[in-house]
């Protein structure tokens, strides 16, 4: 039983360091906008389909995955310049409806530029399962896993060591305020979008070894991104970490004790379940507005 549980927890804990870079990115974004932005799904798409093109191309996997990472990167900052920021003095609903245009637009690019077929990358560095206390690992999850620890520290080294990081966090508690002390707005919002593709990106060519990598495949990890966001408490990093672990555990342990069949469903439920009792998320604050 001990084994059996570790299983589906390591299951849980590699999935879930996906569903929390992909969360974060939808905190960074929101935090400098207030906009939930419905593409990041496919930042986590252009990340590994890219690392196959490019691959394909000849490339070694390392500088695959880099100019992966630089494309989804340049196509999140276009998306910023060429339909956020001219938009930005429209209503929040108006800058969600274009994210999800993006989102289908990006996915129907990639069907036509990168094709429908179904692809999977080579594990980083081989498939010898690793054994610990009667249950197994593959190599490629402790990629996974220590990427998404590593890109989680240097997140927080920005926020709290660079000016550029606090200007951020300025923005996300007042973007009046920051704006009046001489913050400049639209840069920080652009460097959103390039943050959020950065791991998003990251995200997809690591998970890509562990499982096939398509087009449509954004649309599912956008989805559990934006619930593990949401579940930590929407605009909180270290709540959207926290809340795509739990939800990548919640999974595996559904799937494993319950059913396999449940276990998009689970996602759901857990997110109505936090919505309904704690509006704000697992880590949110509540706020009182005086009127």
């Amino acid at each position: 039983m001990a084994a059996e549980f570790l299983q589906f927890l390591f299951s849980g804990i590699t999935i879930g360091a996906t569903y929390a870079l992909v969360g974060l990115g939808f905190s960074i974004i929101y935090n400098a906008s207030h906009v939930i932005n419905f593409a990041q799904g496919e930042f986590v798409m252009l990340g590994g389909m890219g690392t196959v093109f490019f691959l394909g191309l000849g490339l070694p996997l390392p500088l695959a995955i880099l100019a992966a990472v630089v494309v989804t990167v340049i196509i999140g900052l276009l998306l910023e310049k060429l339909a956020i920021e001219p938009a930005r003095d429209g209503s929040v609903v108006t800058l969600i409806i274009i994210t999800i245009g993006a989102s289908i637009f990006l996915r129907g690019a990639a069907q036509v530029v990168l094709g429908k077929e179904f692809h999977s990358l080579p594990p980083f560095s081989g498939e010898v399962p690793i054994n610990i206390g009667g249950a197994v690992i593959l190599p490629q999850s402790l990629w996974v896993i220590g990427g998404g620890a590593v890109m989680v520290f240097l997140m927080w080294l920005f926020f709290e060591r660079m000016k550029l990081g606090k200007a951020m966090l300025a923005m996300s508690y007042n973007r009046l305020a920051a704006r009046l002390v001489g913050i400049n707005v639209r840069m920080v919002l652009m460097l959103s979008f390039v943050l959020a593709a950065l791991l998003g990106a990251i995200g997809g060519a690591l998970v890509a070894p562990l499982s096939v990598t398509y087009y449509e495949v954004g649309i599912m990890l956008g989805l559990k991104g934006f619930c593990a966001a949401i579940l930590g408490g929407l605009g909180k990093g270290w709540g959207a970490v926290a809340g795509g672990l739990i939800l990548g555990v919640a999974e595996a342990m559904g799937a494993g004790y319950v059913s396999s069949d449940y276990k998009d469903a689970i996602a759901f439920v857990l997110i109505l379940l936090v919505l309904f009792f704690m509006p704000s998320g697992l880590f949110g604050r509540r706020e009182t507005e005086r009127v």
